[in-house]
């Protein structure tokens, strides 16, 4: 019996393998997933990935909704992913589902949604066979009581900040978050370009000039065509303990191709005006997919401490978004009500200051022909540079809240130095 085990464990390490040789990886490379399988019942659950060679992954606990997230660096998955879309009955299995992806630029996650209140009981990676590099991540789950489990989403985000304080970095942390990406190619526009591709060139661009200054730490949400979903976004921005979060769309309206000019948008429970409204409905309405995460619209507003940030954080974005339309004013054509706010799910993280920039309309010619340009692009971007840059060195570390009124740092305390918090 034993050598009949060893068989088959030999014969599982052999179909992972062969895709390697295949060219799909190598030691060079990410680890490959070639196969995910959950078995569950209402007393366990277990999630194993076959990888073509160990990893490290560490877990922790997101509530509302509740679930589990595995990190990792960065894995290859060559896995199709409705093998996640499980479904649940309540109180008769743990998990209702699970994705997997690139998280950031070298790190991948695993993101299990809970049907009920659970904690891991195991994650670890072990060798399929004694010697090869071929591995099996394993994470089992036991369910546990509520209270277990908001004591481990808790300690998970110590834990997170204790990570990021111990290895932040001296300058501050800027998030470019091209929108859409991957199936969601967000708008389509005259000529057939496409939204996804233009706002990720021009996040390359401004990725180019800021790393240019020497003074940011620049992360991008994608680094190249992936979907990446809402949450994930801000959660990619938290996890980097970011200064400044900007998101950049291109819009359409078809029923007016004379429309045009870039906007810059800020975050608020109600929204400027109807068009406004309107753009915020659609771009959250994108993330409407199988499986996608809970939102940021039901944070506990009552907690005093909470609100206090959520206050502050709004009125940097706003004073950055005054700024930024002044910049822009001289680079670029402008639209007639430059600067908006609306619910914004990707602008309601209360940690940092949030914009999310329409650099026009794919509707109208004349937008479409500068957002293909790359001189544009460039004159665009070093407008942007520019009030990044005057943000910070007038107010450095955004922990001094100034006047809602006036825009000016309240007696509370001075600007101090660069943060990424």
């Amino acid at each position: 019996m034993a050598r009949m085990g060893r068989l088959a464990a030999f014969a599982v390490f052999t179909l992972i393998a062969a895709p390697l040789q295949c060219g799909f990886a190598g030691e060079a490379g990410p680890p490959v997933a070639v196969g995910a399988r959950l078995s569950q019942d209402e007393n366990a659950a277990k999630l194993v990935f076959d990888l073509s060679r160990q990893v490290d992954a560490t877990a922790s606990a997101l509530a509302s909704p509740d679930r589990i997230v595995v990190d990792m660096p960065e894995v290859n998955f060559q896995v199709d992913p409705s093998v996640g879309r499980i479904g649940a009955r309540p109180n008769l299995s743990l998990v209702r589902g699970f994705r997997f992806g690139l998280l950031a630029p070298g790190k991948s996650r695993i993101v299990i949604d809970l049907a009920r209140a659970a904690c891991p009981a195991q994650v670890a990676a072990r060798p399929i066979v004694e010697g090869e590099p071929a591995a099996r991540l394993t994470i089992e789950l036991k369910p546990c009581d509520p209270s277990a489990f908001a004591a481990l989403v808790r300690s998970s985000a110590v834990s997170t900040a204790s990570e990021s304080s111990a290895a932040a970095p001296a300058q501050p942390v800027i998030v470019l978050d091209p929108g859409h990406g991957g199936v969601d190619s967000g708008a389509r526009g005259l000529g057939g370009v496409q939204e996804k591709t233009l706002v990720f060139g021009f996040c390359a661009e401004l990725k180019r000039e800021l790393d240019a200054t020497k003074r940011y730490a620049i992360v991008m949400t994608r680094d190249g065509d992936q979907y990446v979903d809402l949450d994930e976004r801000v959660a990619i921005a938290r996890k980097a303990n970011a200064s400044l979060f900007i998101s950049v769309h291109a819009d359409t309206l078809s029923e007016d191709a004379s429309v045009s000019g870039s906007t810059v948008y800020t975050v608020a429970d109600r929204a400027s005006d109807a068009e406004a409204a309107r753009i915020a409905a659609r771009e959250n309405a994108a993330d409407r997919s199988p499986g996608g995460v809970g939102r940021l619209d039901n944070l506990d507003v009552a907690d005093i401490l909470f609100d206090l940030k959520r206050r502050e954080t709004r009125t940097y974005a706003h004073i950055f978004s005054r700024g930024l339309v002044d910049n822009l004013r001289v680079a670029t054509k402008l639209n007639h009500n430059p600067e908006r706010s609306a619910g914004f799910v990707v602008l309601k993280a209360p940690e940092f200051p949030s914009v999310l920039v329409e650099l026009g309309y794919l509707s109208n010619a004349q937008d479409v022909q500068s957002l293909t340009s790359p001189e544009w692009r460039a004159k665009a971007a070093a407008a942007m540079v520019k009030e990044i840059d005057a943000f910070f060195a007038r107010y450095g570390k955004p922990d001094s809240v100034p006047s809602t009124e006036s825009g000016v740092v309240s007696s509370a305390g001075q600007a101090a130095g660069p943060s990424a918090h």
